[in-house]
C-alpha cells in the first residue's frame, strides 16, 4: 500500500471509531457558533403512538427512485403490522403536490402542517435508503415533549468555512450542526406549524438552494431565534446490520445504487467545454486523469487545436455562462452524426470525474425516459422557482431528454447565460424533473464533510482552486473498486 493509501486507511479507522454512539443521556445542541449539551434524561412521556408520526420520504419522480421509495414505504408498513397500531401516514415528497420544488422542504411545510399536523405530533423525514426501526423511533421521540419546538437529527459539522455554505460561521465553522438526511430527521408539529406560517411571508434570504440540509438548519435556527439542531445518537448513518447499531432507530440500507453491470463505455458520449486559454493547464489534467476511461470524448473550444484535438463549433468564448456553446454541443449530439450513444455527459475542463462509477450509476436509469442526472440545485423554490443540475459537477442527459429540450424551442436568452440554469428552466417548462445524485459535487472535497464523502464513492468534483487536481483524482476518484465501502463494512448490508 502506498503511503497515501496508508494515511487514508488510518484516517478511515479513526473515523469509524468516531461512530461510537453518543450516550443516550445527552444530546449535543448547536447554537450558531457554540455547542452546548442538554441533558436528555427528561421525563419519558407516555410512549407515543404510531399515528402520532407522519413519515415523509424525500422521494424523486424518476421511475427508479419512485420504486425505491415504494420499497421503503412497504418496509414501514410491514413493521406497523407487527406493532398492531394500524398503518401510519407515509408521504412521498414528490407526490405531495404538483410542484417539483417540494424537495426544498420549505415549500412543502404549509401542506404538511395543514394536512397532517392537526392529528399528528411529529414529521419524520427520511431518504429512500433510510431504514427505520419503528418501535425504537417511537421510543426516541417519546423522550421529547411534542408540545415544544424540536428539530432532531444526526448532526454534521464543517471542519472549515466552505463556499457551499457561503462561508457561514467562518470564526467557528464546527460550531453549527445540520442534519445528515440519510439518518433521518424530525420536526415537532409546533415547529412545523410556525415555520409553515413564517415561510409564507419570510422566504430564505438567498434565492439559491445549494446544500439543502445546511440551509434548512439555518432557516430553522433563524440566528438564534429558533431551535438549533438537537443531535440524536439513535439516528444513525451506519449501514443496517453493521456492528454497534443495536441502539439505532434508523440506519442505512445502502450508500450506493446497485443496479447490475455498468452501461457500456460506448453508451456514454463525453463533451468537455474548454477555451484556448486553458488548453495548456486544464486540458492536460483531464488527459492525465479520467479521459482514458472514455470511449467517446470530444473537447469543444473557441479555436481548433489539432494537438488536443479540439472542435470549434463557431461559438465565441464567453467569460461566464457558456449557454451558446452548451446548446451547440447538444445539437451536435442530437444530430446522430457523431454518435448514437444514449447518454450525454457535459463537463467543464476543471471537472474531475470517475467515468466507471458514473457508468454503474447510469444502469439504474432508463435512457428511453427524459432523464437528467447530477447535483441538483434550486432557484427561488419558495416562490415557485425551478430546479437545475449544476454544471461544474457534470450534467448527464439521456438522448430523449436532449431531444425533448431542443424540440421544445428552449434556447439561450444570451450566449453567456448560465447554461445549467437555462436547461433547468427548459426542463421545468416541459414538466420534466431533474434527478439528484449525491455522488456529484460542484465544489472540492475540502468543501464537504469527510464522513459523508467516504461513504459516497464520489463521481465528481469541480475546481482546481487551491488543490492539486491530480492528487484529488487519485485519492477520491481513481479507484473503481469502492475501497471506502468495503472498509465501512459493506459486507453487513442487508436488502430491505
Amino acid at each position: 500500500m502506498t503511503e497515501r493509501g496508508g494515511r487514508s486507511v488510518r484516517f478511515l479507522s479513526c473515523f469509524l471509531l468516531s461512530f461510537v454512539p453518543l450516550s443516550s443521556s445527552t444530546h449535543d445542541v448547536t447554537a450558531g457558533g457554540s455547542r452546548k449539551t442538554v441533558d436528555s434524561q427528561v421525563p419519558v412521556h407516555q410512549l407515543i403512538a404510531l399515528r402520532d408520526v407522519v413519515f415523509v420520504i424525500q422521494s424523486q419522480r424518476n421511475s427508479y427512485h419512485a420504486q425505491r421509495a415504494e420499497q421503503r414505504r412497504a418496509h414501514i408498513f410491514s413493521q406497523s403490522q407487527s406493532l398492531k397500531q394500524g398503518s401510519p401516514d407515509v408521504v412521498f415528497l414528490h407526490e405531495l403536490s404538483e410542484y417539483d420544488g417540494n424537495w426544498g422542504i420549505l415549500p412543502a411545510l404549509p401542506r404538511l402542517a395543514e394536512g397532517y399536523c392537526p392529528s399528528s405530533s411529529w414529521i419524520f423525514f427520511l431518504e429512500e435508503e433510510t431504514v427505520v426501526d419503528l418501535a425504537r423511533l417511537l421510543g426516541v421521540l417519546s423522550k421529547f415533549s411534542s408540545g415544544r419546538e424540536w428539530f432532531l437529527g444526526r448532526a454534521l459539522y464543517d471542519a472549515e468555512a466552505t463556499i457551499i455554505h457561503h462561508y457561514a460561521f467562518s470564526d467557528e465553522p464546527a460550531g453549527f450542526g445540520y442534519p445528515d438526511f440519510i439518518a433521518g430527521w424530525a420536526l415537532s408539529c409546533p415547529l412545523v406549524k410556525r415555520l409553515a406560517d413564517y415561510v409564507k411571508h419570510e422566504p430564505p434570504k438567498s434565492d439559491f438552494t445549494i446544500d439543502l440540509k445546511h440551509e434548512i438548519a439555518l432557516y430553522i435556527w433563524e440566528e438564534g431565534r429558533g431551535p438549533a439542531l438537537t443531535d440524536v445518537g439513535e439516528f444513525c448513518s451506519e449501514l443496517h446490520g453493521s456492528p454497534n447499531t443495536s441502539h439505532c432507530a434508523s440506519t442505512v440500507n445502502t450508500y450506493l445504487p446497485s443496479c447490475g453491470n455498468p452501461v457500456e463505455k460506448e453508451d456514454l458520449f463525453v463533451a468537455v467545454k474548454t477555451c484556448q486559454k486553458f488548453h495548456h493547464d486544464r486540458v492536460p489534467v483531464v488527459k492525465k486523469t479520467w479521459a482514458k476511461d472514455a470511449a467517446l470524448l470530444e473537447f469543444y473550444s473557441d479555436v481548433t487545436d489539432p494537438a488536443i484535438p479540439t472542435i470549434d463549433l463557431g461559438v465565441p468564448n464567453t467569460e461566464r455562462g457558456h449557454c451558446g456553446k452548451t446548446f451547440a454541443v447538444m445539437r451536435r449530439f442530437a444530430s446522430g452524426d457523431v454518435t448514437r450513444a444514449p447518454w450525454l455527459l457535459l463537463v467543464d475542463d476543471d471537472t474531475l470525474i470517475s467515468l466507471p462509477r458514473l457508468r454503474r450509476l447510469l444502469h439504474c436509469y432508463d435512457p428511453s425516459e427524459a432523464v437528467s442526472v447530477g447535483e441538483r440545485y434550486g432557484y427561488g423554490l419558495s416562490q415557485g422557482g425551478y430546479s437545475y443540475i449544476t454544471g461544474g459537477g457534470g450534467m448527464v442527459f439521456s438522448r430523449e431528454a436532449v431531444q425533448r429540450i431542443l424540440s421544445s424551442g428552449c434556447a439561450c436568452y444570451s450566449p453567456d447565460a448560465p447554461d445549467d440554469m437555462v436547461l433547468g428552466m427548459c426542463l421545468n417548462t416541459l414538466g420534466l424533473s431533474v434527478t439528484h445524485s449525491p455522488q456529484f459535487h460542484q465544489a472540492r472535497p475540502d468543501d464537504y464533510p469527510k464522513e459523508v464523502l467516504i461513504r459516497q464513492s464520489p463521481i465528481s468534483f469541480h475546481k482546481h482552486w487551491n488543490v492539486d487536481p491530480v492528487a484529488v483524482y487519485q485519492q477520491w476518484l481513481m479507484d473503481t473498486t469502492e475501497p471506502f465501502q468495503r472498509l465501512l463494512g459493506r459486507e453487513f448490508r442487508q436488502e430491505l
